[in-house]
């Protein structure tokens, strides 16, 4: 028993097992989930943040559209309004024409008085066109003027007895169915001459409206000399009579053109188409 116990002792020494440690892979298991978290909430994050900003892209499309609505509805506000005050003031015509019907009807007949006038005004005026053909023993012309014109070609033409501003003159002319002479050519020149020497008439021809001078019919006028007071126009404006030169025309003592202030009042000459006796 002692020499096996001595065989044994004396043996190799039996190997000591360290039991395996597991430290690392607790190590890893530790942060495994840690890492997992953070991952998951950064996908979250950042799927968030995707809704997000397409979220806020329809919000402002949507209150885009919404502006645009508002500013339709504000116009179609507008337009009604407007509408309706519309029809509140044809409502007040209407009752205005309501009450004013029998005015009306009155009106009416005197316009076809005025007609009926009218009418006879021209009769009379024909009478008296013939009346001063048989005094006048003139019966050859077919033409006719009325009382105080003179029949000059186949134009009538008034040579004034009172004196006028070139305006003055010229809207007295229109009243009364006619122009300011307008002398287009070698014989109305000739024609309207003979009446005017040694006189100052004011006749239709200025330079106010558009610097060039032109007739009260707007056709523009070339200067000839030979019609002109030498010297003339000289647009002056030294005259003292306020601002601006001299823009009208008129027919000096010669029976040649002159340039003046259109304020100076001077006689005047109308001028209108004869009628059938």
């Amino acid at each position: 028993m002692m020499r096996l116990k001595e065989l044994d002792d004396s043996g190799p020494p039996l190997k000591e097992y360290q039991p395996v440690t597991l430290s690392g892979c607790y190590r890893f298991r530790r942060w495994i989930f840690p890492a997992l978290t953070v991952t998951v909430i950064v996908i979250l994050i950042i799927t968030l943040g995707a809704s997000n900003v397409k979220t806020s892209n329809h919000l402002w499309s949507a209150e885009k559209r919404i502006s645009n609505l508002s500013n339709v509805i504000e116009s179609l506000s507008a337009s009604l309004q407007n509408a309706q005050e519309t029809a509140k003031e044809v409502q007040r015509l209407h009752f205005t024409v309501e009450n004013h019907k029998d005015q009306l009807t009155s009106v009416s007949e005197a316009l076809k008085q005025l007609s009926v006038l009218d009418s006879l005004s021209s009769g009379l005026a024909g009478l008296k066109c013939s009346l001063q053909h048989i005094i006048n023993n003139s019966s050859v012309s077919d033409r006719c003027c009325p009382l105080d014109w003179k029949l000059l070609g186949s134009n009538c033409y008034f040579f004034s007895m009172s004196s006028l501003s070139w305006n003055d003159s010229r809207v007295w002319c229109d009243k009364h169915g006619s122009h300011l002479v307008i002398l287009s050519s070698d014989k109305d020149w000739n024609l309207v001459t003979n009446y005017t020497v040694p006189q100052f008439y004011w006749v239709g021809l200025s330079d106010w409206r558009t610097g060039s001078w032109e007739w009260v019919n707007q056709t523009p006028y070339t200067i000839e000399r030979r019609h002109w007071v030498p010297g003339q126009p000289d647009s002056w404006t030294h005259h003292g009579l306020g601002p601006g030169d001299e823009d009208c025309a008129h027919l000096h003592m010669n029976g040649r053109l002159n340039d003046l202030h259109c304020s100076q009042r001077l006689l005047f000459i109308c001028q209108k188409h004869s009628s059938n006796i």
